[in-house]
């Protein structure tokens, strides 16, 4: 990787404008969904034809309409900062809903929905590093065309696989940084991961190492960051065959329409 400090701010405005709107979309979208959530403000959840509408479908839409403007067009500045912006904003919108389309699951305001903010915290490193001359692939070099392929492809293999063990922050990271992907890649997969659902056999050695390494209600450093950027995730619902003692007895009470559609 590349590391160009100098000051070029003509040639890194476009990545400039990109990590603006990403930081500043991100944001306001957290503050809209946390006021919906506690039923304040004028927001309200969006549905057509009583089908929720999640923020993602707005993002890819933004970043399909910045990638076909800045490939058909490639217009110069100020339009080339429109299409980063817009790209950037998109990105954001996607992203923080990055679980839903990972869990194939709305799972926004539940444990798992923390990755979301993973993600979004990781690639918006991955852009100011960009922002500051980062560049992990250099076709300048005197490897040659062969070798760049060759390592995009094998980083890009690596940083899928620490996905798929439930390593969002190295797989992610590891985009840019080759050996970070490999830290995640050869480390133990997280139990609830799908490498561990494929590899890891009920009652082998390294499902009991996953389970010990990662206990089920593990909280890390990161996940109070986490929860200070996107609030705090719905408390886990305690199995079906152990009784709750805070819950009252008699039939269930409905639960608030208005608080479940908050927790999108």
């Amino acid at each position: 990787m590349t590391l160009d400090l100098s000051l070029d701010i003509e040639a890194r405005a476009g990545a400039a404008w990109m990590l603006g709107s990403f930081v500043v979309v991100f944001l306001a979208t957290r503050v809209i969904v946390r006021m919906i959530r506690a039923g304040k403000g004028p927001f309200r959840n969006q549905a057509v034809g009583g089908v929720h509408l999640h923020h993602l479908v707005h993002g890819i839409f933004l970043m399909l309409l910045a990638g076909i403007g800045e490939f058909t067009y490639q217009p110069d500045p100020p339009w080339l900062y429109v299409l980063a912006a817009a790209f950037g904003a998109g990105a954001a919108l996607t992203l923080d809903e990055f679980a839903l389309w990972l869990h194939l699951s709305d799972v926004y305001w539940e444990r798992e929905g923390r990755i979301s903010v993973d993600a979004v915290l990781v690639v918006g490193a991955l852009m100011a590093l960009l922002v500051v001359g980062a560049n992990p692939f250099d076709s300048s070099t005197a490897d040659g065309v062969e070798a760049l392929v060759t390592t995009i492809v094998v980083n890009g293999l690596l940083a899928v696989i620490a996905l798929f063990k439930g390593r969002p922050l190295l797989g992610l990271l590891g985009v840019l940084v080759p050996v970070v992907a490999l830290v995640g890649a050869v480390r133990l997969a997280r139990p609830t991961s799908p490498w561990a659902r494929w590899r890891y056999p009920e009652g082998s050695k390294k499902a009991a190492r996953s389970r010990k390494r990662f206990p089920e209600r593990e909280r890390r450093r990161w996940n109070a960051l986490v929860e200070a950027v996107a609030g705090k995730p719905n408390p886990d619902e305690p199995h079906q065959d152990e009784p709750n003692p805070d819950a009252p007895e008699g039939p269930t009470p409905e639960v608030d329409t208005r608080e479940q559609e908050g927790a999108r």
